[in-house]
């Protein structure tokens, strides 16, 4: 395992990882898709100046599918960002599929499937595998159910792990772990809080109630030999406290990691 954080585009963003000694970055493009394909060449050479390899690119949050099936123009980008991920040498994408009210669950696992095989061979051809995110943003394929219709059908599709949304969605993330971490290609670590029943803040992982020895031990079992990528996500830990919550969680995971 090694570990890395979510960042971004700007060579500020590689000299700061860089500093923190973490071993990658990760970028998430989401809405900004374009903007990072218009700065591609200019992450490369920050990437090669810094030694610091991207780890995985991925993209939240939009539509895969809809009524008819496949949206084309966003299998379109997802190509380019593939191929963007191949250029970069990072050989992990993260995508997502929604969920289509107007359809049941068996049409949308079917569509869902279609759209993934699609990446699936484009990346098997550029050297690049094709995780699924757990986040529920604009996502069903985010649970066991999910995981045993489509993942149980499309043996190279993996898995990017949170186990913070599956704590805030009332889950068991050692079990999801137990039973689908040979499946895991990428993990972030985002700590949670839950109080009286409630999300109360996401702060640095290590200073929240997740069991994250427990978790990497079952990493561990499973072999689990991919990137560990710290999430800053709270809306507390800002500024100078957000550097200090990253540098703990930095530690406290190297203590961890065998």
């Amino acid at each position: 395992m090694n570990l890395g954080i979510i960042s971004w585009i700007q060579e500020e963003d590689f000299i700061r990882a860089k500093e923190k000694g973490l071993a990658f970055v990760e970028l998430d493009v989401n809405h900004r898709a374009e903007e990072f394909l218009e700065h591609l060449q200019e992450v490369k050479e920050y990437s090669q100046k810094y030694e610091l390899p991207v780890g995985a690119i991925g993209r939240w949050g939009s539509n895969r599918i809809c009524k008819e099936g496949i949206c084309q123009d966003e299998l379109e980008l997802e190509y380019r960002l593939i191929d963007s991920a191949a250029s970069l040498g990072c050989g992990v994408y993260i995508t997502g599929c929604n969920y289509v009210e107007e359809l049941s669950y068996y049409e949308n696992c079917g569509h869902a499937i279609c759209y993934f095989e699609k990446l699936i061979a484009y990346g098997k051809e550029k050297g690049v595998k094709i995780a699924t995110y757990n986040c529920r943003w604009n996502n069903f394929v985010c649970d066991p159910m999910a995981f045993t219709v489509i993942h149980g059908y499309l043996k190279e599709l993996y898995i990017k792990y949170d186990p913070s949304h599956c704590i805030y969605d009332g889950g068991d993330y050692l079990q999801e772990t137990r039973d689908w971490g040979d499946r895991f290609l990428h993990v972030h670590l985002k700590g949670s809080l839950v109080i009286g029943g409630e999300r109360y803040d996401d702060p640095p992982a290590g200073l929240d109630q997740t069991d994250w020895g427990a978790f990497l031990a079952i990493l561990y079992a499973k072999g689990y030999q991919g990137g560990l990528s710290i999430e800053p996500h709270s809306s507390n830990w800002h500024g100078e406290l957000g550097e200090k919550g990253i540098d703990y969680t930095i530690r406290y995971f190297r203590q961890l990691m065998l």
